[in-house]
């Protein structure tokens, strides 16, 4: 089935308001057998009609987002009714429904409130448990002049559009949909290669069965490789993925690198603790971010100046003077520094030159030393050159230190 979104709102358009609802939509739809073949943004007013009638003439389902509030520039109820050539009329139970959460909060009822209960003919309310627009559906029509599709009318906010569509939609296009195909999609976290490498050892031969369909989605230092068919058929090759990608693969259908060393520092029983000096603190933001973190991780330090790596972190003075803070004898230093302060199972050390000055020609801007330590004794260091701005630079040093250590795990 042909599905479109249409979000409407000049505040997305003008960039004060992140537009989410694609991602989110493509998400839940997937395991319903259905995926958005076009989305289009419009602002507040005349657009709306536009936008309306092109998808009328395409799609079969057509999900709205925004304008069913109480103001002015909330017109989508009001031009969908028009084109449709249904009658609006007060919803006493939505009236009521919007009373009663005004009274609840202490709020007074004004009269443009009652906009949002105005229902076209033939419509099934949704109900909104989490503001006071409720979203619309009304079925798909077929007449010998004209067609309209599946139309569902939902409200911009997400914290009100999430749960509306997971209580009320999701049933709905069950429904129209029917049993779903038994397609998956599965994604492999690669981190270390690039997509055009990843293409090569792995991607051309699995597109050119033709019973695949194959996709990478490129980042700083990382790909996903996703694979959509049946699930035998996903079954089938994935053998030949994982001999191909090997260590490169760092995680599954979404893990991010750094949920997936938490989660197994949990499983090993084991803890981490960091040494940061040109990344500021974001190795451990990262790890933290991760539920369960507070189980594995002991403490981070962020050692910017010298006198702060040998104070905190036991960094012998003639080392730094010897081979610079930026140095492979330091990284090493820092990483088993912090595995003696913390006592952590590992400790990773990270030091480099983030830019735009600093560098030299023998260690130029976006040089970066990682080290990762282990209580045992044992320590393994990468060198690295990423030679972009600071933001950049910190996110892929700090990938590249994530890699390192769960290349490290048992």
């Amino acid at each position: 089935m042909n599905i479109e979104v249409l979000n409407t709102g000049t505040e997305l358009l003008l960039g004060n308001v992140v537009n989410s609802h694609l991602a989110y939509f493509g998400r839940e739809l997937f395991p319903l057998g259905l995926r958005i073949q076009r989305q289009v943004t419009v602002p507040d007013g005349s657009p709306i009609r536009d936008a309306l009638l092109e998808a009328f003439a395409r799609c079969d389902i057509l999900i709205v987002t925004g304008g069913l509030g109480p103001t002015t520039d909330d017109i989508t109820r009001e031009i969908t009714a028009q084109l449709l050539s249904r009658r609006l009329s007060e919803s006493a139970e939505v009236t009521a429904a919007i009373t009663a959460r005004l009274q609840r909060r202490g709020i007074p009822y004004r009269a443009r409130m009652q906009r949002q209960a105005m229902v076209p003919e033939g419509a099934t309310v949704l109900p909104n448990e989490n503001g006071t627009a409720p979203g619309l559906y009304l079925p798909a029509t077929q007449t010998p002049s004209s067609a309209t599709p599946h139309l569902f009318l939902l409200p911009g906010p997400p914290r009100e559009l999430k749960p509306m569509f997971e209580a009320s939609v999701i049933p709905l296009l069950k429904g129209i949909a029917g049993t779903p195909p038994s397609r998956e999609c599965r994604t492999y976290h690669v981190v270390g290669m690039g997509e055009s490498t990843v293409e090569e050892v792995i991607g051309l031969a699995l597109d050119a069965r033709g019973d695949l369909e194959v996709g990478y989605c490129a980042r700083p230092n990382e790909v996903d490789f996703r694979l959509i068919g049946d699930a035998k058929i996903l079954d089938e090759v994935e053998p030949s993925v994982l001999t191909a990608l090997g260590s490169h693969i760092a995680g599954r259908d979404g893990a991010t690198l750094e949920e997936g060393i938490v989660g197994r520092l949990i499983a090993l029983h084991q803890t981490v603790a960091t040494a940061e000096s040109c990344t500021g603190g974001l190795l451990a933001s990262r790890i933290t971010n991760v539920p369960g973190a507070s189980e594995i991780f002991h403490e981070g330090f962020v050692t910017y100046a010298n006198e702060s790596k040998i104070r905190h972190l036991g960094v012998p003075a003639e080392l730094l003077e010897k081979h610079g803070a930026v140095s492979e004898p330091v990284a090493r230093a820092m990483a088993e520094g912090v595995v003696a302060r913390s006592g952590s199972n590992f400790g990773v050390g990270v030091t480099g030159i983030a830019g735009p000055g600093g560098g030299t020609p023998e260690k130029p801007m976006g040089t970066v030393f990682i080290a990762v330590a282990q209580r045992d004794g044992t320590t393994e260091c990468r060198h690295e050159l990423f030679p972009t701005d600071r933001e950049t630079f910190k996110q892929l040093a700090t990938q590249s230190a994530l890699d390192l250590l769960r290349l490290k795990l048992p």
